[in-house]
C-alpha cells in the first residue's frame, strides 16, 4: 500500500528473475540435447557398426575380439580430459558419401601398441617401444578397414551408399598439443560420447570411445526415421492396391459341380453357414474310374551308334574347365594362418614326377610342364582310361 516491498516480496522477485534466466539458458541448451529415442537410435547404429568392425579387427589381429554394447551419454571436452587416459590416439572418420560430417574414435596408446604389434606378426607383447609413425600408419589402416565395413552396415540401415575417407591417426595428450582445426566441433559445448568395452584375447581389456557432434548424430537419426517411414509406406501401399474389389452378387452364382473352395464368399454371410456345405460337398462328387496306363511297345529299329554320333555333335562346343594340378598337401588351420610371403609349402609330388590334368575335376591325363615362349604349358604324356 505504501509502495515499500517487504523482504519476502524482494526474495520472490529475485527468485523469479533467476528462474527466467535459467529457463532461457536451458532453452538454448535444449536445442543441443538429444531425445531418449535419438539416444536409442544412436546406440543401435553404434552397436551394429562396431559389431561389424570387431569382425574385421579379428581378421587383422588373429585373436578373438569382443566389443560390448555401447553406452551413450552427453559429454564435454573437459569430461574426456578428466576421465580418459593420456596420451591417447585420435582417429578421425570423415564421411564423404551419403552423410556430411565426421566422428572421432579414441583409443588408448597401450591398446594401439598391442593391436599394431599383432598386425605386424608379433604376439602383442612388444609394447615397450615408443609409439611412432609406423604404429599410427598401421592403426590407420586397421581403422580404415574396420570403419569401412561399419559404413557398409550403415548403408544397409539407411538404404543408401555410405563411404568414408581414409582415416588419419594422431597421438594427442588432450591438453597442449591439440589441433583445433581437427576437433573444433568438440572443444565447445556438448557432444555425444559412445563408450565400448573392448577385449582382444587376454592382451587387451580396455575402453574405447566414439565422439559424435550432436548435429551429425541427429542427421543419422533423421535418415533412419525417413527410411523407416518410406519402408512403411511401401509395405502398406501395395496391400491397399492389391485388395480385391467385392464382386457383384449377380456374378457370384456358383456352379453346382464346382467345389465349395472356389465359390466366392458372400458379404455378410456368417462362417457358420459355410461349414456344413463344405462338409457335404465331397458327398456330391461322382466315383472316379481308375485304370492302369497302357503303353505301346517299341518295335522299330534303333541303332545306338548312330544316335550317339548325331547327338554328340550338339555339345562339341560346350566349354570344359581344364586344370593342371602340381600336387596337394594337408595343413591345419593354425599352419594356414601362419602363411606369409616367403612361406614354403611342401607338396605330395616328387620332383620330376608327372603332373595331373583334370577336366571338370576328373583326372583324364598326366603330363609334364613345358615353357612356351613366356608362358607355361603342359605336354600330355599319358591318357588315363
Amino acid at each position: 500500500m505504501d509502495g515499500v516491498l517487504s523482504q519476502e516480496e524482494i526474495t520472490a522477485l529475485l527468485q523469479n528473475g533467476m528462474d527466467s534466466a535459467g529457463g532461457t539458458s536451458g532453452s538454448a541448451a535444449s536445442s543441443e540435447e538429444v531425445t531418449a529415442d535419438e539416444r536409442d537410435t544412436i546406440g543401435e547404429i553404434a552397436n551394429i557398426s562396431m559389431g561389424t568392425a570387431a569382425t574385421t579387427l579379428f581378421s587383422l589381429v588373429n585373436h578373438k575380439v569382443d566389443i560390448s554394447t555401447p553406452v551413450v551419454a552427453m559429454a564435454t571436452w573437459e569430461d574426456i580430459v578428466s576421465q580418459y587416459e593420456r596420451p591417447c590416439v585420435f582417429i578421425r572418420i570423415a564421411y564423404t558419401v551419403g552423410l556430411d560430417g565426421s566422428n572421432l574414435l579414441v583409443l588408448k596408446e597401450q591398446d594401439v601398441k598391442v593391436i599394431t604389434d599383432l598386425m605386424m606378426g608379433g604376439d602383442g607383447t612388444n609394447v615397450d617401444v615408443e609409439l611412432g609413425e609406423m604404429h599410427l600408419s598401421a592403426i590407420s589402416e586397421a581403422m580404415n578397414q574396420m570403419m569401412g565395413s561399419a559404413a557398409t552396415s550403415l548403408s544397409s540401415m539407411l538404404n543408401k551408399v555410405i563411404d568414408i575417407s581414409p582415416p588419419e591417426a594422431n597421438l594427442i595428450d588432450m591438453t597442449d598439443s591439440l589441433d583445433e582445426k581437427e576437433i573444433d566441433e568438440f572443444l565447445t559445448g556438448n557432444f555425444i560420447k559412445i563408450s565400448f568395452k573392448m577385449e582382444i584375447g587376454d592382451l587387451v581389456d580396455s575402453t574405447i570411445m566414439q565422439l559424435y557432434p550432436i548435429s551429425f548424430a541427429k542427421e543419422m537419426c533423421e535418415c533412419i526415421k525417413t527410411n523407416m517411414t518410406k519402408d512403411m509406406e511401401e509395405n502398406v501401399t501395395p496391400k491397399q492396391q492389391a485388395a480385391p474389389q467385392p464382386a457383384p452378387q449377380q456374378q457370384a452364382t456358383p456352379q453346382p459341380a464346382q467345389p465349395m473352395m472356389q465359390q466366392p464368399m458372400m458379404q455378410g454371410q456368417p462362417m457358420m453357414q459355410q461349414q456344413p456345405m463344405m462338409m457335404q460337398q465331397p458327398m456330391m462328387q461322382q466315383p472316379v474310374n481308375v485304370q492302369q496306363a497302357q503303353f505301346q511297345s517299341f518295335s522299330g529299329d534303333f541303332n545306338p551308334a548312330i544316335f550317339q554320333k548325331e547327338n554328340i555333335d550338339l555339345i562339341m562346343d560346350v566349354p570344359l574347365e581344364v586344370t593342371v594340378e602340381l600336387g596337394r598337401t594337408t595343413k591345419s588351420i593354425q599352419e594356414i594362418l601362419d602363411f606369409a610371403p616367403g612361406t614354403i609349402i611342401e607338396l605330395d609330388k616328387i620332383a620330376g614326377e608327372p603332373i595331373d590334368v583334370l577336366v571338370n575335376g576328373k583326372y583324364v591325363a598326366k603330363g609334364e610342364v613345358v615353357v612356351i615362349e613366356e608362358s607355361f604349358g603342359v605336354r600330355i604324356t599319358e591318357i588315363i582310361k
